[in-house]
């Protein structure tokens, strides 16, 4: 006899909603700023350029303002220790709930090496997004729709129209 798979349990989505929502109420109450990942990644590729070429990095005008800017460690900013935080917060969410493995989540029909190269093409393209638009959804989408910027309600739009476009093309890497 064969025994049926529990459904996976996730939080309601609502309710996460709101909760997203009082974490970026509490960044800028806090720190007087909110949320984003991208400055978290600026900084340990500025730090990286640093370590390993150093002349680069003070030859070059950008990798120098965002150092000086830091005060010589890029990787003492508030965005790094967020960032950790995500990703320490995100393994603790994945063994209380018990849903932490090394498995590969994807369609049968294709292979976890393809579901994993295109996922990690499109956090390239995401990441290189988010230079071109200053900012990542964390930064621009959520974070400028809680200050009621129209820049945010824009980007917030933009992406998940976007996504929603593209989503019929890609469906077959993760149904």
């Amino acid at each position: 006899m064969e025994t049926q798979k529990k459904p996976k349990k996730y939080m309601n989505p609502y309710l996460a909603g709101v909760l997203l929502g009082l974490v970026v109420v509490a960044a800028n109450f806090v720190s007087g700023r909110g949320l984003g990942a991208s400055g978290a990644v600026k900084s340990a590729i500025v730090a990286g350029v640093e370590t390993i070429a150093p002349k680069h990095a003070d030859a070059s005008p950008f990798y120098h303002k965002y150092s000086e800017a830091h005060q010589g460690k890029p990787l003492n900013n508030w965005l790094v220790y967020q960032m950790l935080g995500v990703v320490v917060g995100g393994f603790f969410s994945g063994v209380i709930s018990r849903r932490l493995t090394w498995k590969v989540e994807h369609n049968p029909g294709i292979k976890s090496k393809t579901r994993l190269i295109f996922a990690l093409a499109g956090g390239i393209l995401f990441g290189l997004g988010s230079q071109l638009g200053r900012g990542c959804t964390s930064g621009s989408a959520l974070s400028g729709m809680a200050v009621l910027s129209l820049g945010g309600f824009l980007s917030m739009a933009a992406i998940f129209g976007t996504a929603f476009m593209l989503a019929y093309f890609f469906r077959k890497l993760w149904i």
